[in-house]
């Protein structure tokens, strides 16, 4: 005679099923032990690549940094060939080997928008160009630079219309760059050489509005005549 089944509790029924699947995990590992070795092996490889690539990169930030800073006194007393070279027989590396040795990092991307300057300086846009154009930094400044540079080497090659579009772009990046005002003035400038005369005014009624003290403004109302 069959016995009447006991009726099992939520906890125990909880329990059981805890149970169960412990034991399911226990045997999927038992049956796949070398295959979750070799994962785990696996995952501890990728971690310790990871871990050198971001220890590689801030030494190499550190490296480009230094060097960046020494250069500097070539570029800022106006010696750009000095500063793109270098000075043989030195530790001054020029901002051409820099941005070539450690153009990913941070500090390489800042030595760019440098050697792009200089290049501009010395009256080779097509280099300064290639330099602008290559920025991917974080810094907000320094890519309203890139975009500003951009935007004058399309300007330079009449490319008005995109001129006009570069510089409001850098116009735009960062609300705290003091160059915003000239940024602007230049996008609408460029406009207004292919008669797209609507969104020039609209960039000097910005500037009108928002940059009342800066070297801009004084300009603007000379543009603006021409637009009525």
């Amino acid at each position: 005679m069959l016995t009447k089944r006991k009726k099992l509790s939520k906890k125990e029924i909880k329990e059981d099923k805890l149970i169960t699947a412990y034991y399911k995990a226990y045997n999927f590992a038992e049956e796949n032990r070398n295959r979750l070795l070799t994962y785990a092996g696996a995952l501890v490889v990728i971690v310790l690549v990871v871990i050198f690539f971001i220890n590689n990169r801030n030494k190499n930030n550190d490296e480009a940094g230094v060097q960046l800073a020494l250069i500097m006194n070539s570029y800022d007393s106006g010696n750009y060939l000095e500063a793109i070279e270098g000075r043989a027989g030195t530790k001054l590396t020029g901002l051409k080997k820099i941005v070539d040795k450690y153009g990913s990092t941070e500090n390489g991307e800042i030595a760019k928008i440098y050697l792009a300057n200089a290049y501009e300086y010395l009256g080779k846009t097509d280099d300064a160009f290639k330099y602008y154009d290559s920025y991917s930094g974080s810094n907000k400044l320094f890519k309203a630079t890139a975009l500003a540079g951009e935007a004058g080497y399309e300007s330079f090659k009449k490319n008005y219309e995109k001129a006009g579009d570069l510089y409001k772009k850098a116009g735009h990046v960062s609300s705290d760059n003091v160059l915003n005002p000239e940024y602007l003035l230049n996008a609408g400038i460029n406009y207004m050489k292919v008669g797209k005369n609507a969104e020039a005014k609209e960039l000097f009624d910005k500037i009108k509005k928002d940059y009342t003290n800066s070297a801009a403004m004084r300009e603007v109302e000379r543009y603006s005549i021409q637009l009525e």
